[in-house]
């Protein structure tokens, strides 16, 4: 029950990467995450595109931390809170 209650009063945090600018202070962003199979225990990576508000001038590419927020417009329910200077290289 107590979690529950924690749980309410935060909002998700994402972190992710740009993949379109195009749009007046909106991008899109996408978050990959890791899942293994349940029944064979590949791991898999699964994407997902989220469209985020921003004031920042963000390029293709920039690793970003988006959080869940209030609806901008149909689409847009996340906002940018700040650019990862992350500069590794696999």
């Amino acid at each position: 029950m107590e979690n529950n209650i924690n749980k309410k009063g935060r909002k998700r945090e994402l972190q992710g990467e740009v993949v379109s600018n195009k749009m007046t202070k909106t991008v899109r962003v996408r978050v990959d995450s890791v899942v293994r199979h349940p029944l064979y225990q590949k791991v898999q990576t699964r994407n997902k595109v989220f469209f985020a508000h921003t004031e920042k001038d963000l390029n293709i590419g920039d690793k970003v931390v988006i959080r869940e927020s209030k609806p901008y417009s149909k689409n847009v329910k996340w906002v940018v809170v700040e650019k990862n200077d992350d500069t590794k290289t696999k």
